[in-house]
């Protein structure tokens, strides 16, 4: 067999660009003491048919952005002033905007740098305890709360809000220096088109006041609201070679309360609202429950025809469920890495409502609990394009597996066969998926791209 990798094919695949664009000299050299690699991945521009983000106009960032608007950032005041200087408005402030983020930025940082707690955020009328006390389905029954203390939980999400939801705006590139953490914060891109963010680890979005649904399921749920970066409203949104995690407080050591976990936290990478043409490549995911949500809702109507997403080289490690989760949209599957196992694992590909899934080539390290036919979950859907996949169980030899025919066996009804359609939108030709988990291993995630 030929060699898969040279020394340069390597970093082009590292910085998300050609070969030759790898050995290309910069057109300008680095600025603000950042290294010359700094300064060419912060002006890169997602490479032409590199999924659904490459549709249109493409996805540029903030490769034009001046210098005045080329920021290195430590701390939240200083991310959200690179972003236009003032949360509330930076959604729509469409200047170019090359923003790289140095070491850690804590979403819980107040003024002055002092550290915030949920209980700072907290509206004076609310308090968890009592919120128990007031909403357990044996006293309250089983409807939604309501009241007083329902409004101050309101009042202190609106808080925490104003506090860790980072709003970025149009034409918006964010890359991450070697090490940059944002913790406890969501970014927000939300009709703010042409978004590029690289080379970031995400950690921790909670969510200090999580919503009790007592109709969510057959025994009821608690629900987040915060991402880790949420996409709604948005075109041409390229997010590559960043990790995805909870740290060291992952949802399975939260409490119980009314016989259900007090999840903190919501999606990794969800594009809901409208949202369309998003690629994201070279992602680690690890440790999380709830992934990628595409689609919020089963209601018929603006998503259709939208919510075209592009997934490739991702590695999914240790998590849950939404693998993801699609509704309506079309969404390209192909060379992602799933290692999946424990107690409790879910599902991988979610099929709803009028989704057209084209999964193609993808590799599946399980756990020995874990069935390949449980690997799809119908969640109102009925078709979806599914080929090439290979799965490695418990340490035996890897073998190509028909994910579709194993989940028909045994579920009814069937999905059928055909999505509806076929991906052109592939920069590069789809690899065998035995060799996914070779480059996908040492290459996706943060801290991976040479800077």
């Amino acid at each position: 067999m030929r060699k898969i990798l040279t020394g340069v094919t390597v970093i082009a695949l590292l910085l998300g660009a050609s070969p030759a664009a790898a050995t290309a000299r910069p057109d300008t050299p680095a600025k603000d003491g950042l290294s010359w690699l700094a300064g060419h991945l912060g002006r890169q521009t997602l490479p032409e048919r590199d999924g659904w983000a490459a549709e249109g106009t493409g996805t540029t960032g903030g490769s034009t952005a001046a210098p005045d608007r080329t920021r290195v950032v430590h701390s939240r005041a200083e991310l959200v002033a690179a972003l236009g200087g003032d949360n509330a408005s930076n959604a729509t402030d469409a200047t170019p905007k090359l923003i790289y983020v140095d070491g850690a930025i804590d979403g819980f940082e107040g003024p002055e740098g002092t550290a915030l707690s949920c209980a700072d955020l907290a509206d004076p009328a609310y308090r968890l305890d009592a919120y128990l006390a007031a909403y357990d389905p044996a006293v309250w029954g089983r409807v939604s709360p309501s009241g007083p203390l329902e409004e101050a939980r309101v009042r202190s999400v609106t808080n925490q809000t104003r506090q860790t939801q980072i709003n970025v705006g149009p034409n918006t590139t964010i890359v991450g220096l070697r090490g940059a953490r944002l913790t406890g914060l969501t970014l927000m891109i939300d009709r703010a088109s042409n978004v590029i963010v690289r080379n970031l680890t995400l950690v921790d979005a909670r969510d200090c006041f999580p919503a009790w649904s007592p109709t969510d399921g057959e025994a009821g749920n608690w629900n987040s609201q915060y991402d880790q970066i949420s996409v709604r409203r948005s075109e041409n949104v390229w997010v590559d070679h960043n990790t995805f995690t909870d740290g060291d407080i992952p949802d399975s050591a939260q409490p119980v309360y009314f016989g259900r976990p007090y999840q903190v936290h919501d999606g990794s990478l969800d594009v809901t609202h409208t949202a369309s043409l998003v690629t994201a490549s070279w992602n680690r995911f690890t440790g999380r429950d709830k992934l990628l949500l595409i689609g919020s809702s089963n209601t018929v109507g603006p998503d259709v025809g939208r919510l075209k997403v592009t997934l490739h080289h991702n590695l999914f490690d240790g998590v849950l469920q939404r693998l993801p989760r699609v509704r309506f949209g079309q969404v390209d599957i192909y060379n992602n890495h799933y290692r999946l196992g424990g107690d409790g694992f879910q599902y991988a590909l979610g099929v709803g409502v009028q989704s057209a899934i084209y999964a193609q080539n993808n590799f599946f390290t399980l756990d020995a609990p874990v069935d390949p036919a449980g690997l799809l979950y119908d969640w109102g859907g009925t078709a979806l394009t599914e080929r090439g996949s290979w799965v490695r169980q418990s340490g035996s030899p890897a073998r190509p597996v028909d994910l579709l025919a194993a989940y028909n066996a045994t579920h009814d009804p069937d999905l059928a066969a055909d999505a509806g359609w076929t991906p052109t939108l592939r920069r590069d030709p789809v690899l065998p998926a035995p060799l996914v988990p070779l480059l996908v291993g040492p290459l996706a995630g943060a801290d991976r791209l040479p800077i």
